[in-house]
């Protein structure tokens, strides 16, 4: 941003350029942390424009999150954005992550606090704390999870010798 104020879509749709050159300058790195330190207010649209559509753009490929947010509004602001769109925003005090905006469906609600609980997670493990849940369905549960962009993903190896998926919060 030029200044510590982000008001409106035009300005938004600036940003978003300027953070979408920053990123694809970057092609190997798959997580960005926008600070918001010294941002001094934004409204809803802005944070449509050029925040929420950013994470929409990257969702499943890159990992995008809020860090230094501590302005009730702005987080309002952002949490709208987001909401209206269903899109997650992830967002860091310290070493605790909390996810704005859209919400996972309540079928998924567990499987994304087991997820954003450890650096990584795998559906064997899930299937293996949670009660009733097969690793089929657990797997399936992180794959929507991946793809709705709560979650990262990689590939791993099983120990049965195959592919399986690693998931990883965003931050």
């Amino acid at each position: 941003m030029d200044g510590s104020t982000g008001w409106g879509r035009p300005q938004g749709r600036v940003v978003l350029e300027k953070l979408v050159t920053f990123v694809e300058s970057r092609p190997a790195q798959q997580v960005f942390r926008l600070s918001m330190k010294g941002v001094k207010r934004i409204d809803a649209s802005f944070a449509s424009e050029a925040i929420v559509e950013l994470m929409r753009r990257y969702r499943s490929t890159k990992g995008i999150c809020l860090v230094d947010l501590e302005d009730a509004e702005i987080r309002y602001n952002v949490h709208l954005a987001a909401a209206h769109v269903n899109m997650p925003v992830a967002i860091w005090n310290g070493n605790s992550v909390e996810v704005i905006g859209g919400q996972p469906s309540m079928g998924n609600r567990e499987a994304l606090e087991f997820a954003l609980g450890r650096p990584q997670a795998r559906a064997a493990e899930f299937a293996e704390k949670a009660a009733n849940i097969s690793i089929a369905n657990a797997s399936t549960k992180f794959k929507q999870l991946w793809e709705q962009g709560y979650l990262l993903r990689s590939e791993g190896a099983a120990d049965s010798g195959g592919v399986e998926f690693v998931y990883r919060r965003i931050g």
